[in-house]
């Protein structure tokens, strides 16, 4: 292994690191999530499907959910 590809290894830790830090990664575990549980015929509590939301749609959402339940963060 070089150095120059080692270092590249270690930045992606390192972006890998900070987006869960940061809950930047939190869409890609949502989409995760609904592919392994939520796509099956298996319906909600309340017997509906629930359709993959996009990304803009689950942003607002998690905005939204955070307007409502003010939880200690830094913003």
């Amino acid at each position: 292994m070089t150095v120059l590809a080692g270092v590249r290894k270690g930045a992606r830790g390192v972006i890998w690191y900070l987006k869960g830090v940061l809950g930047e990664d939190a869409y890609e575990k949502y989409v995760a999530h609904h592919a392994a549980c939520c796509e099956t015929d298996a319906a909600d509590f309340d017997g509906a499907q629930h359709p993959l939301m996009t990304a803009r749609e689950f942003w607002r959402d998690q905005t939204d959910r955070q307007d409502q339940n003010p939880q200690r963060r830094c913003c």
